[in-house]
């Protein structure tokens, strides 16, 4: 779609505000708006922006970062390819934003630029990222001050289903009528825990919809006198919520292997082929640093722990659920297109788009560095005993923001990734909200997360 198709479809559907949007690095969704009338130059030229916006964190405080005051800005200048129309709020349409430099230059500190910059160093090798999203979260209510949860449905219960069943249909309803694909749906572990998964698509949409479809979701919960949670932790006593991303390698229609898994061995155990393990081997190598990037908040790491079906170790293995990397089995007739990865310590705290450019920086390394992943794990990795997990190179993943930030800092790979004022001021902007909620009960902090995310 280009600027006069999104000009044409905003006057046909009478809009009055398109949105401009962007998660930012606290990993809350942002966006400033205009007039439709202001439109066909908005589209162009963008709308400005202070460059502290880039250093706000999830706490809504600012991080101390040189340069990110209130002196000088940046635009936020749409994509034209990502308008829709929001069908939860009246005469709305919506756009996914880069930031831009006053010299038409990416602003550093933008991650969408961040992602736009690993897929074009996939492009480089011929090869291209398609990923999709599993999306768990809650239904809930307040209540005299507390939140509750909206029903009391069991795991994968028809029940839970029947309860949610009419908000869930305006919810599919909307994201289709958005141009998202649904793959699957089930209610989770925890009362009124939704799971649903979308479908792949290149690496830039994929972070482009886990944007949209938690924007849809909470927009048309509140239709329904509910507010929808995708926060990591946002009850104590049950399961938390993933945002377990699924991806796969294909060659670029130019390469070697056109449009191809590059997955795909048919001869080889799993079907994964040996760029694959390498891939695997370089997530597993950053990962305890590249966690910082996928889990983003203090209340993460009350989900990341043994045995919660989370992933707490930095193993792999073929339908192993407890790995930080899960190799699914292949649909049955489809294996050369349907095998991919799934990485399990991420959620909706993480800005997807540094997530997903994150893996792409740690799988690089792998490959160009051919790092050998290991043997896959056959048994959950909180089973075996502290000399096994030695012995594999097993290690547990950080059990804080703050250990998960150091890791960060410490890898020369994903910083270099993430340029020098990405790095610097994402650093600074989880470090802030580490201060802010260093001195909160676990209840406050999840109190404050329910609804950020």
């Amino acid at each position: 779609m280009n600027a006069h198709d999104v000009l044409t479809q905003a006057r046909s559907a009478n809009l009055r505000l398109v949105r401009f949007v962007y998660c930012d690095n606290g990993g809350v969704i942002r966006c400033k708006a205009t007039h439709i009338s202001k439109l066909p130059t908005r589209i162009h030229e963008g709308i400005g922006h202070c460059y502290a916006l880039s250093a706000w964190t999830g706490a809504d405080t600012l991080a101390s970062v040189e340069g990110m005051g209130p002196v000088g800005e940046f635009r936020l200048v749409p994509d034209p390819d990502t308008f829709t129309i929001l069908p939860y709020v009246p005469n709305t349409g919506s756009m996914m934003c880069d930031q831009i430099d006053l010299d038409g230059r990416p602003w550093g500190a933008d991650p969408r630029s961040f992602l736009r910059r690993m897929v074009a160093r996939l492009g480089e090798r011929e090869m291209r990222l398609q990923a999709a999203a599993e999306h768990e979260f809650y239904f809930a209510r307040e209540e005299a001050g507390q939140y509750i949860p909206a029903d009391k449905s069991l795991c994968y219960s028809s029940r839970g289903m029947d309860d949610q069943a009419e908000v869930m249909d305006v919810v599919l309803a909307a994201l289709e009528s958005q141009g998202i694909s649904i793959e699957l749906f089930h209610s989770e572990g925890g009362p009124s825990q939704q799971e649903l998964s979308t479908s792949h698509a290149p690496a830039l949409r994929a972070a482009d919809n886990i944007c949209l479809a938690r924007e849809t979701i909470c927009g048309v919960a509140r239709k329904f006198n509910l507010i929808a949670t995708f926060a990591p932790k946002p009850f104590l006593n049950t399961f938390g919520s993933g945002q377990h991303l699924h991806f796969s390698l294909w060659g670029t229609s130019d390469s070697e292997r056109p449009n191809k898994n590059l997955l795909y061995d048919a001869q080889a155990r799993g079907y994964l082929s040996q760029l694959g393990r390498h891939f695997i081997g370089g997530i597993l190598r950053h990962i305890h640093g590249l966690v910082a990037l996928t889990c983003g908040s203090v209340n993460s790491y009350s989900r990341l722990l043994p045995h919660y079906w989370s992933s707490a170790y930095n193993a792999w293995g073929f339908d192993n659920r407890e790995a930080a990397i899960r190799v699914p089995s292949t649909a049955w007739g489809r294996e050369s297109e349907s095998i991919n990865l799934e990485l399990k310590p991420s959620d909706h705290s993480g800005n997807p788009y540094l997530a997903l450019g994150g893996i792409i920086a740690a799988g690089l390394d792998g490959i160009e560095n051919q790092v050998d992943p290991g043997e896959p794990q056959q048994v959950d990795p909180g089973n075996l005993s502290d000399e096994e997990r030695e012995r594999y190179g097993i290690r547990r993943l950080p059990s804080t923001l703050g250990e998960a930030l150091d890791e960060l800092e410490r890898d020369p790979v994903l910083m270099a990734a993430l340029g020098p004022m990405l790095s610097t001021t994402y650093l600074a902007v989880k470090r802030n909200e580490i201060e802010v909620f260093k001195d909160k009960t676990p209840q406050e902090v999840v109190n404050e997360h329910f609804t950020k995310y």
